[in-house]
């Protein structure tokens, strides 16, 4: 299929790393091993970075989170709380390492990254609990971090964004913590894989068809996608009560086969009475930000630092 990309994103595309789903393993390591080839920015960002280890569920081993704090600013400070996308089933906080030192940097704020456990090792809702046990650590240890417990937002993007849009409706459900603000970069949040954008997409540049298949039946276990017996935690398209939730951002690509369930996601939180900001990228594919030099991508990279000032009330 023929798609109408971005010029300065199509030049790229010939040069973007293959996702090979079907052997884990190795593209794991292929993965670990290019983030280490990455170019060291040329300026270091003013910001102090340390791994801590936390309580897990119950029953669960403990959860390592990454904490980036910025040298010069004095609290409370805002946080954000991040979780790395990959399909559910690749990455780790090394993933988000370079943004979350910008971000810490541009915005002033406390980040926090889960490294949350990976199907289809542990399948849902492995990664999910693993992600509120560290939202739940971070809320209890505020003073200590110096953060404000009443300006914590949630990140994410693609997977990332997926379980950022199910934790903001767990804690909800449980009562806490409180978040201010979701920001959710084109979520994968619908597993039945019906949309105009997924059926069309099977040949798109990092995410298609086929591997949004592979993604969901790792992370649900084998025939359970599309059924009755998917949770809305996992799945929060499925969400029937979006009432009640924070405030959110959500994007969408023009070529990305999440593109439809991203909007959809932000005009049932829009029909709920939340208050949503949604933008559309155009000539854009799943994950065009890495191509970080086109004009497209800076402005998203823009836009994400702007949102996340005003709704963290920096």
């Amino acid at each position: 299929m023929t798609y109408a990309f971005d010029p300065e994103l199509a030049a790229v595309i010939p040069l973007l790393p293959v996702v090979d789903l079907t052997d884990l393993a190795a593209t794991r390591t292929s993965q670990a091993e290019l983030l280490t080839q990455l170019p060291v920015p040329e300026r270091e960002t003013a910001v102090d970075v340390r791994d801590v280890y936390v309580p897990g569920p119950e029953g669960a081993p403990d959860v390592m989170l990454r904490i980036f704090a910025p040298r010069d600013h004095s609290g409370p400070l805002p946080a954000i709380f991040d979780m790395h996308g990959g399909g559910f089933v690749l990455g780790s906080v090394d993933l988000d390492d370079q943004r979350n030192k910008e971000l810490c940097e541009g915005i002033g704020a406390v980040v926090v990254s889960v490294e949350y456990r990976l199907a289809p090792e542990h399948p849902f809702p492995a990664g999910l609990e693993d992600c509120y046990a560290g939202l739940v650590w971070l809320a209890e240890h505020a003073d200590e971090l110096g953060v404000d417990v009443s300006r914590i937002a949630l990140f994410g993007i693609s997977a990332g964004g997926g379980l950022a849009a199910a934790l903001a409706l767990l804690a909800r459900d449980r009562g806490g913590p409180a978040i201010a603000f979701q920001y959710l970069g084109v979520p994968e949040v619908d597993d039945r894989l019906q949309t105009p954008s997924m059926r069309a997409f099977t040949d798109t540049p990092l995410w298609n068809y086929p591997r949004a298949v592979f993604s969901w039946d790792a992370y649900l276990g084998e025939g359970r996608r599309g059924t009755d017996d998917v949770s809305p935690y996992a799945a929060p398209a499925r969400a029937t009560d979006l009432s009640g939730l924070p405030p959110a951002y959500v994007s969408a690509m023009e070529f990305d086969p999440l593109r439809d369930e991203s909007i959809a996601y932000a005009l049932a939180l829009l029909a709920a009475g939340v208050s949503v900001e949604l933008h559309l990228f155009p000539g854009t594919f799943h994950g065009s930000g890495l191509v970080w030099t086109a004009e497209v991508s800076k402005r998203e990279a823009a836009e994400g630092l702007a949102v996340l000032r005003k709704a963290l009330r920096v």
